[in-house]
């Protein structure tokens, strides 16, 4: 892969973790959110929210559920594989 095509992918995948973090940020606004570029076989980036341990099930569910839907958008326009998730946070 050349460079430039190298360099242009990952400000792509930059934008996109980008992107779906402030998502993140914007569904669970207490949520930790941490996004990663370590990829894993054919994944190009990670996005994992944390949410408090006041939060439902069923408010887990809602956020996962959005953010793999915005994942999906985003794989269908850039082909771009960002594995998203969802998990408790710890107590204090």
């Amino acid at each position: 892969m050349q460079t430039s095509v190298r360099d242009e992918r990952r400000a792509l995948v930059d934008a996109k973790l980008t992107e779906l973090g402030l998502y993140a940020k914007k569904l669970c606004p207490e949520g930790a959110v941490e996004m990663s570029t370590v990829r894993y076989e054919d994944e190009d980036g990670h996005v994992t929210v944390g949410v408090p341990p006041a939060g439902s099930e069923q408010e887990e569910d809602r956020i996962e559920l959005a953010l793999a839907a915005r994942a999906g958008e985003i794989f269908e326009a850039t082909g771009l594989f960002i594995v998203c998730g969802v998990l408790d946070r710890p107590a204090p």
